[in-house]
């Protein structure tokens, strides 16, 4: 196994970060200071990062969270409060698999098992994603369709599939693959429309179901 997915897996950073960890120096494999592309071999090498011995886990933990409103995705709220206080003090050191941004709610993933960030988080995986979509004003078919078409972003085009609009045509629910920072709410506004809500129900396969928002459980007994 290469060094850097043996530390991905280890602590839940990603192989990225383990690279920069092992170009510094901060990793050794059996006493020596590791290189990038160095392999090892479990239950065979000892591995230490920053001088403290390290090994794969027997078990993970892995949760689905329904993030309310108003909480940020991150150890330091500066100033709003974090999705960790929801959690109890042992379950806190989970990291969580993408984000959900300040204003948005539902489904998130938190986890200390890094092939499986690594697995959800690589744009090479397609992902489907499913959310609850509430806009300022009515959604015309036009903008629908131009929606469904595709609209151009600053950073490349937008692809969402626009499902059930409500009979007024400010609700509809929308599933997407990508995952590019405030996508969706950047996608409305390109068309003159404001997201009042956006929730996620859906995320990789698993599904919120009647978890209670601020409420969490184990993937195990979904």
């Amino acid at each position: 196994m290469r060094i850097n997915a043996y530390l991905a897996r280890a602590t839940a950073i990603s192989r990225r970060k383990a690279d920069v960890l092992i170009a510094a120096g901060r990793v050794k494999i059996d006493g020596k200071v590791a290189t990038i592309g160095a392999t090892v071999e479990n239950g065979k090498s000892e591995v230490e990062l920053d001088n403290h011995k390290i090994s794969l886990p027997t078990s993970h933990t892995t949760i689905m969270l329904n993030k309310p409103a108003g909480y940020v995705v991150s150890r330091r709220g500066q100033g709003s409060k974090t999705i960790f206080v929801l959690l109890p003090s042992n379950l806190r050191q989970l990291k969580p698999i993408g984000r959900l941004d300040k204003d948005s709610s539902g489904l998130l993933l938190l986890t200390d098992d890094g092939q499986l960030i690594q697995t959800l988080s690589h744009p090479k995986n397609v992902k489907l994603k499913a959310y609850d979509v509430s806009l300022d004003r009515p959604l015309s078919e036009k903008d629908a369709n131009a929606i469904n078409a595709g609209i151009k972003l600053e950073d490349g085009l937008s692809h969402l599939k626009l499902l059930n609009i409500s009979q007024k045509r400010t609700r509809l629910n929308l599933t997407m693959s990508e995952g590019r920072n405030r996508q969706i709410r950047r996608t409305f506004a390109q068309l003159g429309y404001v997201v009042t809500k956006l929730h996620r129900y859906e995320f990789a396969g698993y599904k919120l179901n009647d978890l209670k928002t601020g409420s969490w459980r184990r993937l195990e007994d979904r």
